[in-house]
């Protein structure tokens, strides 16, 4: 991986406050501050934040959300999350709140209404990619299609300070196609998590098997008398889906997001960010501070 001397961590919001909130309301583990309000998910979001920044060591720092349930892949296909559900009760007031801490760290918040995380994130990686080397923290392996010479992205493991890291060489040799291709793959297994289908019985083990040989969703579809009865009838059956789905999958990188990059300057106030934990009663995360 070319080695730059300048590097961004873009921060997908939602993925961290979302895995915060549930590592500790599964077991029924909810904080309140005195007037009530939940900080569950914003405590472990901060952990998961400053664990990042010691590990990965930014230059700069983005962080990025969905701005709302709705975008332009439910105007696509209304089915897509709509497994999903209205959000729990205490974790909708966490949302701003986590925000509000974000911009305590001088971290941009960062989201685009009819558009998700995800596709912020791509339009910053186009943006600095040849300037910088480029760190994406997420739990979403859509995010892997954005992988190249100066993109790596961190996948969450268990705990807080763990990851799936993976660099440009380590998806080729896992999965034996470039990133790029990724998203030919998604569209053919679908998303369980997103709710869209893909091509019914066509699971990522045959996904890319046929990604592999042919190349494209196009180079599936021209060799389809050299695949099996099966296959040759999945892939006749669900071929709208299947295209459908790859928008879906698709990761958009041309938001109209003006970012300057010096806001982004990872540049920690302490007093500012104890004021913001004072706030919200949060004990024992000043002293992670010293790990910034």
């Amino acid at each position: 991986m070319t080695q730059k001397s300048q590097k961004l961590l873009l921060i997908d919001g939602m993925a961290l406050l979302f895995r915060s909130f549930y590592a500790t309301a599964l077991y029924g583990n909810f904080m309140f501050t005195s007037d009530g309000i939940p900080t569950n998910a914003v405590y472990g979001f901060v952990k998961h934040l400053i664990a990042s920044v010691h590990h990965i060591k930014p230059t700069y720092v983005v962080c990025c959300w969905d701005m709302g349930s709705a975008t332009f892949r439910t105007e696509m296909f209304p089915m897509y999350k709509a497994n999903r559900g209205e959000p729990p009760l205490e974790l909708i007031p966490q949302f701003e709140l986590a925000k509000h801490v974000v911009s305590a760290f001088d971290i941009p918040n960062i989201g685009v209404l009819g558009a998700e995380a995800d596709d912020c994130i791509g339009t910053l990686t186009k943006q600095w990619k040849d300037e910088m080397d480029i760190a994406i923290l997420t739990g979403d392996r859509d995010l892997l299609q954005l992988l190249s010479e100066t993109v790596t992205v961190y996948l969450l493991d268990k705990g807080i300070g763990n990851y799936h890291i993976y660099t440009l060489e380590r998806f080729r040799k896992e999965m034996e196609i470039l990133p790029s291709q990724w998203v030919d793959v998604k569209a053919l297994m679908g998303d369980a998590s997103d709710n869209y289908p893909g091509v019914r019985g066509i699971g990522e083990k045959t996904a890319l098997k046929l990604v592999r040989q042919y190349g494209s969703i196009e180079g599936i579809l021209e060799h389809l008398p050299l695949l099996t009865k099966s296959q040759r009838q999945k892939l006749q059956e669900h071929e709208e889906m299947l295209h459908l789905s790859r928008k879906l999958a698709k990761i958009y990188c041309d938001l109209p997001i003006a970012l300057r990059i010096e806001e982004a300057k990872w540049n920690v106030d302490k007093e500012k960010v104890e004021q913001a934990f004072l706030a919200l009663e949060f004990k024992g995360l000043d002293r992670l501070l010293t790990y910034t």
